[in-house]
């Protein structure tokens, strides 16, 4: 059987403000960097910068929507990305 490839993410939340519903943080995957800004009420997803984007957008998404209200302000988390980057 095949094996697909895999990447380990690695996040930090840094900010999460109630009041503002939205949660802030970096994520960490094979040689990328990310910020990202997680507006839940409105259920969006801001990632910067652009550069590999598209490689973490989705995955992370679905990792903060799964674990929502687990997260913590200076929590570090670290999730499995279906593809190698």
């Amino acid at each position: 059987m095949y094996d697909k490839p895999t990447t380990t993410a690695y996040l930090r939340i840094e900010k999460q403000c109630f009041n503002e519903k939205q949660v802030e943080g970096k994520v960490f995957a094979g040689e990328f960097e990310w910020n990202f800004t997680w507006a839940f009420s409105q259920g969006q997803l801001y990632v910067e910068p652009p550069l590999g984007r598209a490689l973490i957008k989705d995955a992370l998404e679905r990792f903060l929507i799964q674990t929502d209200y687990k997260l913590e302000s200076g929590g570090d988390y670290i999730f499995t990305i279906r593809a190698k980057f």
